[in-house]
């Protein structure tokens, strides 16, 4: 079904394929029959969407990309899973997203920036308004937040978590999770400290920050166990710490921490 859709004459669109109001489709683009497209989105050249995809409305996807197509994952026999994209996304050319395999679901939120030949593989979880640079890789099970910057060539490993407003160097390798609001570089990737710019440009304040900085260093500079750690942020009143507490404490694959952790090291404090 065809809405008022502006759709060049050399696109394939397959019989069932749903595409909304005002959304115009390029040349060589070709859909197939179980994608829904939303209203007013820009399907430029040489796009491909494939398998049972989902996609919201003002989305801008551009040449050579290729989204829903069959994920690459050897468990995959070609069941009914999912693919479900958001709303206002720019997907840049040649990015890669495959449909969910074993949770049948990979999700996208609303206004990310996807540049060139990034890849969100089979059962993602990715918020709203992040920016992933060229050659980002996010393996299958990967977790994005909200507000989070992924620098080019990051690569984030299967079922790893990364929390709101982080910031990921570029060339980056992750294998932990990454805390809420922290900066965070290197292969292995450790912790350098606060978000700062991050944060103020999110509406944290001031007297945030400070709260803010003295939980990080509770938290990831003063040693102990997990629960010794988190018993050390108790005091502190703040949602932004509890956001990030709440992280640690759900952290199934642990999370990454400062290169002396366990000591003091205030060039790694935002």
């Amino acid at each position: 079904m065809i809405q008022q859709a502006a759709i060049h004459p050399s696109a394939q669109i397959a019989p069932g394929a749903i595409i909304g109001e005002g959304t115009t489709i390029g040349a060589f683009a070709v859909i197939g029959p179980h994608v829904t497209i939303g209203a007013r989105c820009v399907i430029a050249s040489h796009v491909v969407i494939d398998g049972w995809t989902t996609i919201g409305d003002e989305n801008r996807i551009y040449p050579f990309a290729s989204v829903g197509g069959w994920p690459q994952d050897l468990k995959y026999k070609g069941e009914q899973t999912e693919l479900h994209i958001g709303n206002q996304n720019s997907i840049r050319e040649y990015v890669t997203m495959h449909p969910g395999t074993s949770s049948r679901l990979t999700t996208v939120g609303d206004g990310n920036l996807f540049m060139a030949s990034s890849h969100v593989a089979h059962d993602c979880r990715v918020g709203n308004r992040n920016v992933f640079a060229n050659g980002v890789m996010l393996a299958g099970h990967v977790e994005v937040g909200s507000g989070a910057i992924l620098g080019g060539g990051v690569g984030v490993h299967q079922f790893a978590r990364i929390g709101d407003l982080a910031f990921l160097g570029g060339g980056s390798m992750v294998s932990k999770d990454v805390p809420p609001f922290a900066m965070a570089q290197g292969d292995r990737a450790r912790l350098r400290g606060l978000n700062i710019i991050g944060l103020k440009r999110s509406g944290y304040t001031s007297s945030d920050l400070v709260d803010l900085k003295r939980a990080y260093r509770l938290l990831f500079y003063k040693g102990g166990t997990v629960d010794e750690r988190l018993a050390r942020t108790a005091e502190f009143n703040h949602p932004g710490v509890k956001r990030l507490t709440d992280f640690v404490a759900a952290s199934k694959r642990g999370f990454i921490m400062p290169k002396h952790a366990g000591g003091e090291d205030d060039q790694d404090i935002g």
